[in-house]
């Protein structure tokens, strides 16, 4: 079992930024890959980023890519969304999802995280 919790959002205007945090625990978990997801209301979830076990490896979707950088901390257990130059159409719930293919992770991850809220004002 794994167990994500993420922390971090909050309201800013539109140009500031915020860092997500999502802290993992569980057996290995430096070995899953770690993926954020938002969903805003009304609308369907979508994927945002992705991270392989070792930070190898980074996706992003079209819209946040050149914003948003994935990072994680191994050591810490934790994984991170740093998001600049906010747009109010980045309000969402943002959540962090896990899973040991990164494949699947974009699809269809194993664990999720209860989420956190953004809203950027304009």
């Amino acid at each position: 079992q794994v167990q994500l919790v993420e922390s971090g959002g909050g309201l800013v205007q539109a140009g500031g930024s915020l860092r997500l945090s999502c802290a993992a625990s569980g057996r290995t978990v430096s070995t899953y890959a770690i993926a954020w997801f938002r969903q805003a209301p009304g609308k369907e979830r979508e994927f945002v980023a992705s991270i392989s076990w070792n930070g190898g490896r980074m996706y992003y979707a079209d819209s946040v890519k050149g914003r948003f950088t994935v990072s994680r901390d191994n050591a810490k257990n934790t994984a991170y969304l740093q998001m600049d130059n906010l747009k109010p159409e980045d309000t969402a719930g943002y959540y962090c999802a896990a899973d040991t293919s990164f494949v699947l992770l974009k699809s269809a991850p194993t664990y999720w995280g209860q989420g956190t809220q953004v809203t950027v004002s304009s």
